[in-house]
C-alpha cells in the first residue's frame, strides 16, 4: 500500500507540480497594453490563490489572513522578495481568472500525457451556482446585498437558478478515470453552445466522440467538431439529441442545396447514429461522468448551496481555481499510488 505524505510535504509537492503549469499558461496570455509590468509575476498570485483554495478559505480577507500568517514560508517557495500588500491581492484575484483557464487545459493535456486517464470520448456540460444574497428580478428593485453581476440560468437538475455556471469538458472512456480537461465559467445566463466553441480547438488529438446535452445542438457545433477549417472530416462524431425549432422537423426539411442541405444531412446522420444501439450505448456514458463529476467537484469545493464570492470575475477566478486544484489533486492522488478520483484525504491532510 502506498504510504501517504505529511501535510506539510503534500503541500509543498502540490505547489511544485502546479508552478510550471502556471508558468507556462503566463507565458501563453501575456500582459498586454501600456504600464510598467506588475512586482508579482500572474503565477506567482495564482499559487496564491489556489494555497489558500486548497485550505478553503472562502472570503478574499480570510485567505489574505491565512496566506499572510505563513508569508515567510511561500516567500521562499515562490521565490517571492515582498509579500503581496492587502490591496494587490484583491486587484489580482478578479484579473486571475484568464490565468487559470489556460492552465486548466494545459494540466489536462499533462494528465493525459501521464497516463491518468483516457480522453478518447469525452463529454461536455454546464452546471450552475447560486449566487451569494437574494434573488433579483427585472422587474423589481433590487434588495441590498443582491450580486447584480449575477445571471438567471436554468438547468433541468437544478430548474432557474440566479447565480454563476461553470462548463467543463471531461474524459468519458469507459473503464477510464474521469477527468476534467477544459473549462470556463461565466454568469449563468451564458450561452453554453459559445462557450462551448471556443473550446473545441483544444480537444486532445485523440478525441473520437463528443458527447452533450439537447443545449449544446447548434450546427456551428456539430461542423466545429466534425469538420476541420479546410472542410476535410476530422473523423471525431458529435453524439447530441436534436431539438425542434420553429415547428421543423428536428433534422430539417429535405431537400436543400448548398450549405444548408449539408448541415441538414449532418443532422440526420447525428439522429440516426444516436438512436442506433451502439450511439445510446455511448451517450449513455455522458450521465455516468460529467453529470456525477459535478457533484463530486461542488463537495469537494463547498460549492453545492453558492458560491464563495461576489462579482462576476472574483466567482470566475474561484471557480476555475478550484477546477485546476481538483485536476492536480487527481494527479497527485496518481503519483501516491492510487488510480482512484478520492481526493478527500488530500484535502484533510492539507
Amino acid at each position: 500500500m502506498p504510504a501517504r505524505a505529511s501535510s506539510g510535504t503534500c503541500l509543498e509537492r502540490l505547489v511544485r507540480m502546479a508552478s510550471p503549469l502556471l508558468r507556462a499558461a503566463q507565458r501563453q496570455c501575456p500582459r498586454a497594453g501600456p504600464g510598467c509590468l506588475p512586482d508579482y509575476e500572474d503565477w506567482q498570485i495564482a499559487l496564491l490563490i489556489l494555497i489558500a483554495l486548497l485550505h478553503r478559505r472562502k472570503s478574499k480577507s480570510a485567505q489574505y489572513r491565512f496566506l499572510h500568517e505563513r508569508r515567510a514560508t511561500l516567500q521562499r517557495w515562490l521565490d517571492l522578495k515582498d509579500f503581496p500588500a492587502r490591496s494587490t491581492y484583491f486587484l489580482r484575484y478578479r484579473q486571475a481568472h484568464p490565468l487559470f483557464q489556460q492552465a486548466i487545459g494545459l494540466q489536462g493535456a499533462q494528465a493525459l500525457a501521464e497516463g491518468l486517464a483516457d480522453a478518447t470520448t469525452v463529454a461536455v456540460d454546464k452546471s450552475l451556482v447560486a449566487a451569494r444574497g437574494p434573488v433579483w428580478h427585472a422587474h423589481r428593485r433590487p434588495s441590498p446585498g443582491v450580486d447584480r453581476e449575477a445571471g438567471w440560468g436554468y438547468s433541468e437538475h437544478d430548474g432557474w437558478v440566479w447565480g454563476y455556471g461553470f462548463q467543463t469538458v471531461v474524459t468519458a472512456t469507459r473503464h477510464s478515470l474521469v477527468l476534467p480537461l477544459l473549462a470556463s465559467a461565466a454568469p449563468a445566463h451564458s450561452s453554453e453552445c459559445r462557450g462551448f466553441l471556443s473550446q473545441i480547438p483544444r480537444l486532445p488529438a485523440e478525441t473520437r466522440h463528443v458527447l452533450a446535452d439537447r443545449a449544446y445542438d447548434t450546427n456551428a457545433c456539430q461542423e466545429a467538431i466534425e469538420v476541420d477549417p479546410q472542410g476535410r472530416p476530422t473523423g471525431r462524431q458529435f453524439l447530441c439529441p436534436l431539438i425542434r425549432r420553429a415547428g421543423k422537423p428536428p433534422a430539417g426539411l429535405y431537400p436543400q442545396r448548398g450549405r444548408r442541405g449539408r448541415q441538414c444531412r449532418q443532422r440526420r446522420q447525428r439522429l440516426q447514429r444516436l438512436q442506433s444501439p451502439s450511439g445510446r450505448r455511448l451517450y449513455a456514458r455522458r450521465s455516468q461522468t460529467v453529470e456525477p463529476f459535478h457533484e463530486w467537484f461542488k463537495n469537494s469545493f463547498e460549492l453545492t448551496d453558492r458560491v464563495w464570492h461576489r462579482g462576476s470575475d472574483n466567482n470566475q477566478t474561484q471557480l476555475l481555481a478550484a477546477l485546476f486544484a481538483y485536476q492536480l489533486l487527481l494527479r497527485y492522488n496518481h503519483r501516491c499510488g492510487y488510480r482512484n478520483a478520492q481526493i478527500q484525504w488530500i484535502l484533510d491532510a492539507l
